[in-house]
C-alpha cells in the first residue's frame, strides 16, 4: 500500500476514534457536571420526563379515548383521561388543541365523518365543563380515513373507534 494510502486510513480511524470517545469534552462532560441529566435531576426539556411537554402528555396523561361500536358517548375509562387532559391543560395555558374524532372502517364514508365528529364533540364538551377554555379547543373529524390499525377484526376497530387530542404550543392569545 502507498503511504498516501495508510496516512488517510489512519487519519481515518483517528477521526472516528474520536467520535466514539463519551468522555471527549472532559470529565465533566458537555452538560457542566450534570452526568447528561439536565438541570432538573434527569427531567429534559421537552422529553417525555418533562411535566409541561407535549411528550409527556401524550405518554403519561394519554392523548386519546376509545369508544364502543356506534357509539359516542364517553366510558369511565374515557372521563378518566380527559380528567387528566383537563388538569394538564389548565396547569399549561400556552397549549391549545385539536380534537381528532376517528371511526373504524365499518359503515359508509358519510355515516363515520359524522360519528367522527360526535365524538371529537363529546370530547371537547367534557374538557370545557372541567374547566378548559372553549377558545382553546377546536375539533375535526377524520371518520375512517385516517385508521391506526389496518385490518378487518375487531382489534384494530376497538382502536380506531377513538378521539385523539392534539396539542399545538404558542397559539393562544
Amino acid at each position: 500500500m502507498k503511504l498516501s494510502t495508510k496516512l488517510v486510513m489512519l487519519a481515518g480511524v483517528l477521526a472516528l476514534a474520536a467520535c466514539t470517545n463519551p468522555d471527549r469534552f472532559g470529565a465533566d462532560g458537555a452538560n457542566g457536571g450534570m452526568g447528561g441529566t439536565g438541570m432538573n435531576g434527569g427531567m429534559v426539556p421537552g422529553s417525555a420526563s418533562d411535566p409541561t411537554s407535549v411528550a409527556y402528555f401524550q405518554q403519561s396523561v394519554g392523548d386519546r379515548v376509545l369508544f364502543l361500536v356506534d357509539q359516542s358517548t364517553l366510558t369511565a375509562e374515557g372521563r378518566a383521561t380527559l380528567d387528566g387532559q383537563a388538569a394538564w391543560l389548565s396547569q399549561n395555558g400556552d397549549y391549545t388543541a385539536i380534537i381528532e374524532g376517528h371511526a373504524d372502517e365499518q359503515g359508509t364514508r358519510e355515516y363515520n365523518l359524522a360519528l367522527g365528529a360526535r365524538r371529537a364533540d363529546a370530547a371537547r364538551a367534557y374538557l370545557v365543563s372541567q374547566g378548559v377554555p372553549s377558545g382553546r379547543l377546536k375539533t375535526i373529524s377524520y371518520g375512517k380515513e385516517r385508521p391506526i390499525e389496518v385490518c378487518s377484526n375487531e382489534a384494530c376497530y376497538a382502536k380506531n373507534r377513538r378521539a385523539v387530542t392534539v396539542l399545538a404550543g404558542g397559539l393562544t392569545g
